[in-house]
């Protein structure tokens, strides 16, 4: 079974016809916006899902649709029926005017955090570097290192870091 992108529009229709909408990405991500009606299985949860079954398919969606892509083969195993991506996914739903539950009280994506504290530390270091110290381009440099680490083995001490923060503990799981 293949993964057949399909239009908001056309997406809303198969939910009125018995499909299922699953939402693929992470919990902070799922927490501070979602459509209401998706079910929320984070990508890393649907291996060790039933295989899923609806009358009108199932459609799965992240925030742009390139995670969809990109886990298009994936996703189609994780299904025993008609499999959809919602092409533009959540960025497209919001686009096309359909509803989205929103919950501002929740903190930003974690990865959006990472990118958020990385990128202020790397042009902080830089600039510190080129008018107060050739040292603080040590920091870039360690910045630069982790994140490349991170790429490599997956393991992200600055996110890692962030999760503890306290606007990070109160709100996911309420």
């Amino acid at each position: 079974m293949s993964l057949k992108l399909i239009s908001p529009q056309e997406a809303r229709d198969l939910l009125s016809h018995g499909a299922v909408l699953i939402d693929i990405r992470g919990t902070d991500e799922h927490a501070r916006e979602h459509i209401s009606v998706a079910r929320h299985m984070p990508m890393e949860h649907l291996k060790d899902a039933a295989p899923l079954d609806a009358v009108g398919g199932v459609i799965f969606h992240c925030r742009s649709g390139n995670r969809t892509q990109i886990n298009a083969q994936a996703l189609s195993a994780y299904a025993a029926c008609d499999v959809y991506g919602l092409a533009g996914g959540l960025d497209a739903w919001k686009k096309a005017g359909l509803p989205v539950v929103v919950d501002a009280s929740q903190p930003m994506e974690l990865q959006r955090q990472v990118q958020i504290t990385a990128g202020t530390l790397i042009v902080m270091g830089t600039a510190l570097g080129a008018t107060a110290s050739l040292w603080f381009l040590v920091l870039p440099g360690f910045i630069g290192a982790g994140l490349v680490f991170a790429g490599v083995s997956g393991f992200c001490g600055m996110a890692r870091l962030l999760m503890r923060m306290p606007w990070n503990r109160r709100a996911v799981g309420r």
